[in-house]
């Protein structure tokens, strides 16, 4: 388990409820915090890895379980 300051559950939200969630979960989060974010929408794979390309954020992790919740651990920059 990554020592993630925040946790935003956007399972069942679609894009681009998941990125919009996460956005504003990283601003209240000091530089080097970490964040979780549970999403179901199979876009989301795609999204986080742009949103972290584009934003300076780190994508620290990524993996989808069994019953296919995408879990993303995003560092603030």
């Amino acid at each position: 388990m990554t020592d993630a300051a925040l946790e935003v559950d956007a399972t069942g939200l679609r894009c681009p409820q998941p990125i919009l969630r996460a956005k504003r979960a990283l601003n209240t989060l000091q530089s080097g915090q970490r964040l979780l974010v549970l999403a179901t929408d199979p876009g989301s794979l795609q999204d986080f890895a742009a949103f972290a390309r584009q934003t300076g954020n780190t994508l620290v992790e990524q993996s989808t379980d069994a019953a296919g919740v995408h879990r993303f651990v995003l560092q603030r920059r």
